[in-house]
């Protein structure tokens, strides 16, 4: 197949039932996504697993998330976006069919690995989008599926308690699974054919893959065994000479690759970087809010908590649910009309007053409802306007790994706040007590909403972005 690059004729414009469709895919991944979370307490009775087991489940899917997002960002760009997100749908349905049908701990964790594929469907509906709508209406409709995407995740969190206890651990994987073979046969059946990017025989940098992917891998790893350093000093220093190995050798091979996996003087344009960064940022803050909020309504109500059950508390985070399923057309739309970095900003200003608000007020049901809302929208609100900007800053055969590099370091983001908030109320548990100090929990929101404000430093320096 002969490859194009710019097509010189308008695009193919399509209609917005094949972008509800790329929408109600990203709900149902959203949702398959983030079942594990609110009941990894059942899964750890039904499946007998250890704390440090349940921890690994938690996060390997995060791990598989960041090893196959740029990789399918890269491939989508190469071959064409519909043509890798149609299988790589396959390999997410497989997974969520094991996952549905596993009898023990070892079969689950296999099928959150395929699982893990469904993060790089965000940064495929990116490259679809944009080589069919034009740039004004491009960044709603990413702002669309972005929003259904985050959405879809709280759904998720809302409904995996219920139907877990109500009908049992199976379901709560195959009623998603379902709604994503679906999905996929829809955006299969309304969504045309985009040609690849660049020529097949263009030689894939498989060095360069297998360097990227042992970096992320190690570097989640690292991230999972930092809270245990006092018990394994040694563990976590050999990760981390491994990580600066594999980092090192990555660099090396890009800089030398024809074809690299990623473009390094891609990565250092600032708006790259500064998407990278802030998304980062934005991400631990809000991560370290989805921690801390739900653990908050549990604590007894002999304590200074609330005593809340696992489905009191999806009732608590749904406000926030349809926040985060809001943000992201008003993301989008507000950087169409007002520019990137008027959105960020204002995003930013809204998380880092709502965490420091949940630190000076939090006794009331309605201080966390409120708070954690307001958070959410925040995030959509960002990390929308930053993933736009992103894939219209850079060529468009480039849309795909670009956005997948922003994709990954919000992965990151979250996984490293869970771990920040993890440590702090571990460290502020009382000997004998499994009920942490309440200034755990006011430590981690003033951490997070200092760290937030501090990045209006680099928002600050962001070009305003195209208006409409």
């Amino acid at each position: 197949m002969s490859a194009t690059t710019a097509p010189l004729a308008p695009p193919v414009r399509i209609g917005k039932a094949a972008v509800w469709a790329l929408g109600m895919l990203a709900v149902a991944t959203g949702a398959l996504e983030s079942v594990v979370t609110p009941t990894l307490p059942l899964l750890q009775r039904e499946l007998d697993m250890s704390p440090t087991e349940g921890a690994l489940l938690s996060i390997v899917l995060l791990i598989t998330g960041a090893l196959v997002t740029p990789v399918a960002g890269k491939f989508g760009d190469r071959y064409g976006g519909k043509r890798v997100l149609v299988r790589l749908m396959a390999v997410v349905s497989a997974g969520g069919l094991v996952s549905a049908l596993a009898p023990n701990l070892p079969v689950l964790l296999l099928g959150q690995v395929l699982q893990g594929a469904m993060v790089g469907a965000l940064p495929l509906s990116f490259i679809l989008v944009r080589k069919h709508l034009p740039a004004g209406e491009s960044k709603v409709a990413i702002g669309v599926v972005s929003g259904l995407f985050v959405g879809g995740g709280m759904a998720g969190t809302l409904s995996a308690g219920p139907v877990a206890e109500g009908l049992s651990r199976h379901w709560m994987f195959a009623l998603p699974t379902i709604a994503v073979i679906g999905a996929t046969m829809l955006v299969n059946r309304l969504m045309p054919h985009d040609p690849p990017g660049r020529s097949d025989d263009a030689g894939v940098d498989w060095p360069g893959l297998l360097l990227l992917s042992g970096t992320l891998v190690t570097l989640m790893l690292v991230l999972a065994t930092a809270p245990d350093i006092a018990s394994q000093p040694l563990v976590l220093g050999a990760l981390i000479a491994v990580l600066t190995a594999f980092v090192t050798g990555w660099i090396a091979v890009e800089r030398r690759a024809a074809s690299p996996m990623v473009d390094l003087r891609m990565l250092a344009r600032p708006a790259m970087w500064k998407s990278c960064v802030l998304t980062f940022v934005i991400c631990l803050g809000t991560s370290l809010a989805v921690y801390l909020v739900p653990q908050l309504f549990a604590v007894s109500t002999d304590a200074y908590g609330f005593g809340a059950s696992a489905t009191e508390i999806g009732f608590f985070l749904l406000p926030g649910a349809v926040a985060a399923s809001l943000a992201g057309p008003i993301g989008g739309i507000g950087a169409r009309r007002f520019g990137s970095r008027a959105v960020v900003t204002a995003g930013i200003v809204i998380m880092a007053t709502a965490l420091i608000a949940l630190a000076a007020a939090h006794t009331e049901i309605w201080h966390l409802v409120i708070g954690k809302l307001m958070i959410a929208l925040a995030n959509g609100l960002c990390v929308t306007a930053l993933v736009t900007t992103t894939a219209t800053s850079v060529d468009q055969s480039d849309t795909g790994i670009a956005t997948s590099l922003v994709l990954v370091t919000r992965v990151l983001g979250y996984a490293v706040g869970a771990q920040i908030g993890g440590v702090l109320l571990t460290a502020g548990t009382p000997s004998g007590s499994d009920v942490p100090a309440e200034s755990a929990f006011v430590t981690g929101f003033v951490i997070a909403g200092a760290i937030t404000a501090l990045s209006l430093l680099v928002a600050r320096t962001m070009s305003k972005g195209a208006r409409e």
